[in-house]
């Protein structure tokens, strides 16, 4: 803080005020050349711009950015989940010929099944209620739809239903290759209890009836 000045005589008021006046042509001249520098500086910078036009930043190559995984659809997710479980639980490879009755229809019953059940399902005691056509299917896609078919209807309390897999005329040879297929499938599920070929007016040879467990539900 600048101490107040004694003026003493006309000459020292003369000195004061010459020194006020320098004061401020100094300050003046300060806050000029300061304005100017504000000026010089955002016209370097709006010449620059306009020479070398939008600048990015530099991505910090030390970091790593992960892109957000996307999540499948839960419903997408669960049918996907559903045919990898189904796929892994029935094989091709299982020998069911030693689990059929050795009749001229090749039925099946599950251990502790009696034999009474195969006689009441080749009599038509059991109602259908649903059934699955298999025709035309390639093998893999008759796998998926049968045990999606059998997990179904067992899950809405479905008894008794139908699977069509063919006489296999049209197969290479007229083998019936979809027809032991489906025959191993059906045993390896475990909601299916018995098995038996449909009379002649459901199918006959080119179908089977099949007995499913009690849903809990």
């Amino acid at each position: 803080m600048t101490k107040p000045v004694k003026v003493k005589a006309l000459t020292d008021l003369k000195v004061v005020k010459r020194a006020i006046a320098e004061q401020a042509k100094q300050r003046v001249s300060q806050a000029s050349e300061q304005l100017k520098a504000v000026k010089q500086a955002a016209s370097d910078k709006d010449l620059f711009v306009r020479a070398a036009g939008t600048v990015k930043p530099i991505p910090d190559k030390r970091k790593v950015l992960h892109k957000a995984e996307q999540k499948m659809p839960l419903a997408m997710q669960y049918q996907k989940d559903e045919i990898a479980v189904l796929r892994e639980a029935i094989s091709d490879e299982f020998d069911v010929s030693t689990l059929l009755e050795t009749d001229e229809h090749l039925s099946f019953r599950r251990p502790g099944i009696g034999p009474d059940v195969t006689r009441k399902l080749r009599r038509g005691d059991w109602s259908i209620q649903r059934q699955l056509d298999l025709h035309g299917l390639r093998r893999d896609d008759a796998r998926e739809v049968l045990s999606l078919f059998i997990r179904e209807a067992h899950n809405h309390g479905i008894r008794c239903v139908r699977v069509i897999h063919g006489k296999g005329l049209g197969s290479p040879g007229k083998a019936p290759i979809l027809k032991s297929r489906v025959h191993s499938w059906l045993v390896q599920k475990n909601e299916v209890l018995a098995f038996v070929q449909a009379k002649p007016a459901d199918g006959g040879a080119g179908a089977l009836v099949v007995l499913l467990m009690a849903s809990r539900g």
